[in-house]
């Protein structure tokens, strides 16, 4: 007898057809299954003519599974006899699955072939796909388990439905392809999944399943490709050669803001493959697994977001790597930073060579920014060089300051332009330096002529860096270095001030080196200290100040223990890293000569600050008080001839006049007067350890007698 032809559609819903003719066999499976058991449920419950569209009344679970031992003869015969389920026994005859060969990858028998399915396992995977596109399917499912509270397809419904219960028993258990590859999912923790517990099925993976020949991409439209350096062409043969036969993690390693999709995308297509990525919302525990499979069914690799291990696997020896995901033949690419911190948690063995991905030159950067400042104010077009220049930030951040930047009005200008690139450059710096507000400028300096040229020439030469790095060619020659300077002499003649007035005159942002938090007594930890304080400030100019510098960058000594090796060892590193700062950075001393020789080769100038003549003390007397002071009973002539103080002792003393003033004559005017700073004056030369005798006052000396 020939079995009749199919008139029922694949699903319970007339309206779910996959594409996939293969898929519809076993959906229809799955659908004439289920009817034949609704019949025999009406038979079971003593019902011969139930009404249309009705499902049989839920009865008693646990008798019900008792009985299946009494009525299992009664149900051969039933299924044999009755018009309907003889009906639905000559339609799944007629559809008994025959070898298929695969039209495309991802396809249903791309996937029994490639997971070696036997047909009970791929019954089970067409319940969870049925389960999970089909919402007419659970009323069905809980009449044929005739438990009401199970309104979901389930191994235990599987195995009644399927004519070799023992079959379908092996597909339960973590170990099955269906599992390992992802086209089912377990709940977590769990190593097999429990008899009456839902089919699970990731949404990505049914839909790929229902669509096998529609593509999926990445959530967002991933960046141009980028062109691949000849040095690293035979890593690019390797992963060429090397196709994905098990788990691959392919770490890009980058800077932060590094356009890790555009990398990412070059790769995989000069491989061959397809890319998806990862969003951000997506972890180990919910989600992840439904796009590995998705992209091992598309034959693409898989982009994973940036922090990936230090967000989703922090303080696991595994992580998301040893979830039943780990067995897809699938190429992970993670980006990391700079080291091996951000790869714990990585099985060594899974591991391919990193791929370094080079931060933008110089060049780079200022083709993508002005090529992006299109739209923007002429004045901020002007200035796209030498931002580019200032501020060496990665393709992403680079991207977010030309949007900010074509928002500015039609006036804005090179000022705008490089606050908006400050802004992005954030430099964190983890309490190791602390940002210091600039008061001064240039010309407020009382510094003999020399000095003064001295801090003139170095204005110029950081305005003129980018020229002579990049269109003159000397970028190449010494690393796009920036400037290092020394100011020496001592305490009190100007050195930290003239580091703010040329951070003022620069337009920089100055920052003090916090010595107390950098030099530490442990082997190694100062060294650390400093590159984070120098890979911090490389994304933008900015002015470094050490104070004190003698502390830091002190002679090399002979080697007697551990100790001197490693002291020498910081000072190395601090050498090298201070040429290749791109910055400017300022050192002060009041030892010149503490410092190592190699490290003074390395300065591009050194300001000697002496102590101030009396033509200097004099101007530093009439420019340390507020222009609201009236001070015209001052004798600042004599007061320069008469004390020989540096500046800084002279604002002291000044300052301290002031609060005497103000303390003897709060509702008066702002005035101070001769004997104010004759007693601020002795004071200030008490704290130096210096006599204060009567003598050094001459003719003022009477008016320090009325005074305590």
């Amino acid at each position: 007898m020939n079995a009749p032809q199919l008139l029922l559609p694949p699903a319970l819903n007339p309206e779910l057809g996959p594409d996939d003719p293969l898929c519809a066999l076993w959906l229809a499976q799955v659908s004439l299954r289920l009817r034949r058991e609704v019949a025999w449920c009406w038979h079971q419950r003593g019902v011969s003519q139930p009404a249309p569209g009705a499902l049989p009344a839920a009865g008693d679970p646990a008798q019900d599974s008792l009985d299946l031992l009494r009525f299992r003869d009664d149900k051969r015969r039933f299924f044999d006899a009755d018009p309907t389920a003889r009906y639905l026994d000559d339609c799944l005859a007629a559809l008994a699955p025959s070898p298929q060969h695969s039209a495309r990858r991802g396809d249903w028998a791309w996937i029994a072939a490639e997971c070696r399915l036997t047909p009970a396992a791929q019954f089970v995977l067409a319940c969870a796909l049925a389960g999970r596109a089909d919402a007419a399917l659970g009323p069905v499912c809980a009449a044929c388990l005739n438990d009401a509270s199970r309104p979901w397809p389930t191994f235990a419904l599987a195995q009644r439905l399927w004519d070799e219960p023992l079959a379908i028993a092996a597909c339960a258990d973590a170990g099955h392809a269906l599992f390992r590859h992802g086209l089912l999912s377990l709940p977590p923790g769990r190593d097999a999944l429990d008899w009456h517990q839902p089919l699970e099925m990731p949404s990505r993976v049914a839909q790929a399943l229902l669509e096998p020949f529609a593509t999926f991409t990445a959530d967002d439209d991933l960046p141009p490709r980028r062109e691949i350096p000849p040095a690293l062409q035979p890593l690019l043969a390797r992963l060429r050669c090397d196709p994905p036969s098990a788990m691959q993690v392919l770490p890009l390693q980058g800077a932060h803001g590094t356009d890790f999709a555009a990398w990412a995308q070059t790769l995989a297509q000069a491989c061959g493959r397809g890319l998806m990525g990862v969003g951000d919302g997506v972890t180990a525990e919910r989600g992840l697994g439904g796009i590995a499979t998705l992209a091992w069914l598309q034959g693409c690799d898989l982009l994973l977001p940036e922090h990936w291990q230090e967000r989703c696997c922090a303080g696991a020896a595994d992580g998301a790597w040893t979830a039943p995901i780990s067995a897809l033949p699938l190429r992970w690419m993670l980006p990391v930073g700079e080291g091996s911190a951000a790869l714990r948690g990585v099985p060594p063995g899974l591991l391919l060579p990193a791929w370094p991905v080079a931060p933008l030159d110089t060049p780079a950067r200022t083709a993508q920014l002005v090529q992006a400042l299109a739209t923007a104010a002429p004045a901020v077009r002007a200035a796209g060089p030498e931002a580019a220049r200032r501020f060496r930030l990665a393709e992403r951040p680079l991207a977010r300051v030309a949007a900010a930047a074509c928002g500015l009005g039609p006036d804005a200008g090179a000022r705008e332009l490089f606050a908006v690139c400050r802004a992005e450059a954030r430099l964190e710096l983890d309490g190791l330096a602390n940002a210091v507000a600039t008061r001064f400028d240039l010309d407020e300096l009382v510094l003999p002529a020399n000095q003064a040229s001295q801090l003139r020439e170095i204005v110029d030469a950081m305005g003129a860096l980018g020229r002579v790095h990049h269109d003159w060619g000397t970028a190449r020659a010494w690393n796009e270095g920036g400037l290092s300077v020394l100011f020496c002499g001592p305490p009190g003649t100007g050195k930290t001030m003239a580091a703010e007035a040329l951070a003022q005159t620069l337009a920089l942002p100055m920052y003090r080196i916090d010595l107390s938090q950098v030099v530490n007594k442990y082997i190694g930890e100062t060294e650390k200290n400093l590159r984070r304080i120098f890979d911090a400030a490389e994304t933008s100019d900015c002015l470094m100040f050490f104070d004190e510098a003698d502390a830091l960058f002190g002679k090399r000594t002979e080697v007697r223990d551990a100790h001197d090796r490693f002291a020498n060892i910081e000072i190395s590193y601090l050498l090298e890293r201070m040429e290749r700062f791109k910055g400017l950075a300022v050192l002060a001393s009041n030892r010149r000569k503490d410092l190592d020789e190699a490290f003074t080769r390395r300065l591009r100038h050194i300001v000697e600050f002496p102590m101030p003549g009396v033509p200097e003390r004099e101007r530093l007397w009439r420019q340390a008080f507020p222009a609201r002071v009236d001070i015209g009973s001052l004798d600042c002539r004599w007061l320069g001839q008469q004390f020989e103080l540096a500046g800084g002792h002279i604002r002291s003393a000044a300052f301290n006049a002031c609060l005497i003033a103000a303390g003897r004559a709060p509702q008066a005017e702002a005035r101070v007067d001769m004997v104010h700073v004759l007693g601020a004056v002795r004071r200030e030369l008490e704290k130096m350890n210096r006599v204060a005798g009567r003598e050094q006052f001459g003719r003022y000396a009477p008016l320090l007698e009325s005074t305590p």
